[in-house]
């Protein structure tokens, strides 16, 4: 029995331009997926997000021009699976840049409080870290994905295929600025983040330091410690309010840098 018998129109050559073409639009999504904040956890199983990218390589299609059936057969197609690889890899390791800042804001008040011996396996990057930072990262990815951060992404990894296409080089040096000045972004939003609680602690220790001199059988241990830890506590949940404002702009920075990579911007071929 023929093939064209049991699958009418089918070839076999079809079935695989359609394989490479998938695997193409496919590359730029995983690899964001890849080293994004969350889908590059460890809390996402690997074939989930074969699985996911996959998926939205097959909806990215309808936005792809893809190149010549003899470039996808040919060593020409090497250069834009690298090109692509890094793009997203770009993408996602400046959304984790940004939201590395709430970790290094945790760990500060933590060394300040006394609160870094608190400390646990974080399930994102399977390496120890204080409690505090722990929260502020939860807090962060529930914020990123109640106000359709995961969605912008997405869609603006989508649009980019216009501004970018396969095959278009583009200006790698610009990236690497971009990505040094989105960790220049980590200090500066760390301190925004720490100050006003590392100030209130400053305080509370200046006033602790006055109390055990004038009596000094209270001594830091046993009066000054505990002072300090429910200082912390207390200031936390007061500032959570300020922290949630503070959260939604390092979302809309981290989104404006990867906006600023896939906008065409930093195209080599303009």
């Amino acid at each position: 029995m023929l093939q064209s018998d049991v699958f009418p129109g089918l070839e076999f050559q079809s079935i695989v331009v359609f394989l490479l073409c998938l695997f193409l639009a496919s590359l730029r999504v995983g690899a964001f997926l890849v080293a994004s904040p969350f889908f590059g956890s460890r809390m996402v199983p690997l074939p989930v997000r074969i699985v996911f990218s996959f998926a939205l390589g097959l909806g990215a299609m309808n936005y792809v021009n893809f190149p010549s059936y003899e470039v996808l057969t040919s060593a020409a197609i090497l250069p834009i699976i690298f090109q692509e690889i890094i793009l997203g890899l770009v993408c996602g390791m400046l959304l984790t840049i940004c939201f590395s800042t709430v970790i290094l804001a945790g760990e500060k008040i933590a060394s300040t409080s006394g609160l870094a011996f608190a400390s646990q396996i974080d399930p994102a990057n399977g390496a120890q870290s204080p409690v505090i930072s722990q929260i502020f990262s939860l807090f962060l990815l529930i914020l990123f994905f109640s106000l359709n951060g995961h969605l912008v992404a997405f869609e603006l990894l989508f649009k980019s295929y216009d501004a970018i296409p396969l095959g278009v080089v583009s200006s790698y040096t610009a990236m690497m600025e971009l990505g040094l000045e989105a960790s220049n972004t980590v200090y500066e939003q760390a301190v925004l983040i720490v100050l006003p609680i590392v100030s209130l602690l400053f305080l509370m220790n200046l006033g602790i330091g006055f109390i055990t001199k004038s009596a000094p059988q209270l001594n830091l241990f046993s009066f000054g410690f505990p002072m300090t830890i429910l200082g912390t506590f207390f200031a936390l949940y007061f500032s959570v309010d300020a922290i949630q404002f503070v959260f939604s702009e390092l979302i809309d920075l981290s989104l404006n840098f990867v906006r600023l990579v896939l906008s065409g911007g930093y195209n080599g071929g303009e």
